[in-house]
């Protein structure tokens, strides 16, 4: 396995980090900039991994996660973070991959550029983790399929332009169920409720959407009938392997902030370093970024060879979700009452880490994943 730092690579890494200094020095405030949004195409953030015939950036799986990891440490507001590899990994990269060619040459280009948002409307009231059967119906019409249903937890849906979107077209087909569409929020059908109020990632918005009989024409679906389940999980494959990567910099931020911390601030008579609870908390921050910087390179290492592996990639979301939260606790426990409070970056952190062990597989449905990997 090769993760050596090229001089294009660590350009870019760069690049992104003074990016997301520049454009969010401060954590987030509900709602996403449109002018924000287009200075983050213009960084190549929103089609990373797209061909580049396509408006895309045409980065394999390790450069795009290091793309995004650079931006995560850099960039305060890690919702802002998210809301971009949710609308590549989960939208973009579907289309790009199982679109016909007039779809991909129609929307890709706005999707990487920066002037059109996607979101992905998987999760129902009544299907989280399982998502075997939706309850989202998709039926036969003229040309198309009506969809009705309700969609819940949809990441960037009240600012988004495009869905990409799951239904059940086949109840008693098993795996062969569900098919992929994408729908435009303009159109006929589509109601998108009021964002809701959340923990944290603030600037990401989310809400419910309504199919309310939404027509999607034949062009509009992804890949073929019966083949949503698949599709779902491939890019599930890509977000849990590489959105992860900006929880890398956000720890590297982290720990940047408690070590300049434990060596400023005094305490009975010498700096918190001297102190080994203080710096045996800093160790295993690092120990923890470091093993799920392991595992997440060598799942987008696997996945540029064209060897995609569920096992690595569930290790590596598991391993990088824990380690945020417990290390943004440490940080809060190293700041003391300073990291209490608001505007330094500790406590907005931990707001933010919660959400990683709950979205793209909560963490007991990666223990699952990886229980079967091994046969157990």
């Amino acid at each position: 396995m090769e993760f050596g730092w090229t001089t294009e690579r660590r350009a870019r890494y760069d690049s992104a980090v003074a990016a997301g200094r520049r454009l969010a020095p401060e954590t987030g405030t509900p709602g996403l900039d449109p002018a924000v949004w287009r200075e983050l195409g213009r960084q190549g953030l929103l089609g990373a991994s797209v061909d580049a015939k396509e408006g895309g950036g045409g980065l394999g799986a390790l450069d795009t996660a290091l793309l995004f990891e650079g931006f995560g440490r850099g960039c305060l507001d890690t919702g802002l973070v998210f809301a971009a590899a949710a609308h590549l990994f989960a939208c973009a990269m579907p289309i790009a991959e199982f679109g016909s060619a007039a779809l991909r040459s129609r929307l890709l280009p706005d999707l990487c550029a920066g002037d059109a948002i996607a979101a992905n409307a998987m999760t129902e009231p009544g299907a989280g983790s399982d998502v075997s059967l939706l309850a989202v119906t998709a039926t036969p019409a003229d040309g198309g399929y009506r969809l009705n249903g309700t969609k819940s937890f949809v990441s960037n849906g009240p600012a988004a332009d495009v869905l990409v979107t799951y239904a059940t077209t086949d109840p008693g087909a098993g795996h062969f169920a569900l098919t992929s569409f994408v729908v435009d929020r303009a159109g006929p059908g589509v109601r998108v409720g009021e964002p809701f109020r959340k923990l944290g990632m603030a600037s990401c918005p989310a809400s419910e959407v309504e199919f309310v009989d939404c027509f999607v024409p034949d062009g509009n679906v992804l890949g073929e009938r019966g083949q949503g389940s698949v599709i779902f999980q491939h890019s599930m494959l890509w977000e849990r392997t590489c959105l992860f990567a900006l929880y890398l910099g956000v720890q590297d931020r982290l720990i940047e902030q408690v070590t300049a911390h434990a060596g400023q601030r005094t305490q009975f008579g010498q700096p918190l370093r001297g102190f080994q609870s203080v710096s045996n908390r800093i160790v295993e921050m690092k120990l923890r970024l470091e093993s799920g910087r392991l595992l997440l390179y060598r799942a987008c290492w696997l996945l540029d060879r064209g060897e995609p592996d569920l096992l690595a990639s569930a290790l590596s979301k598991l391993a990088v979700s824990e380690a945020v939260l417990a290390s943004s606790i440490d940080a809060l426990q190293i700041l003391g009452g300073r990291g209490y409070l608001t505007g330094q970056g500790a406590e907005a952190a931990l707001r933010d880490a919660v959400g990683g062990t709950i979205f793209s597989g909560t963490s007991d449905i990666q223990r699952q994943i990886i229980a079967r990997e091994l046969g157990l």
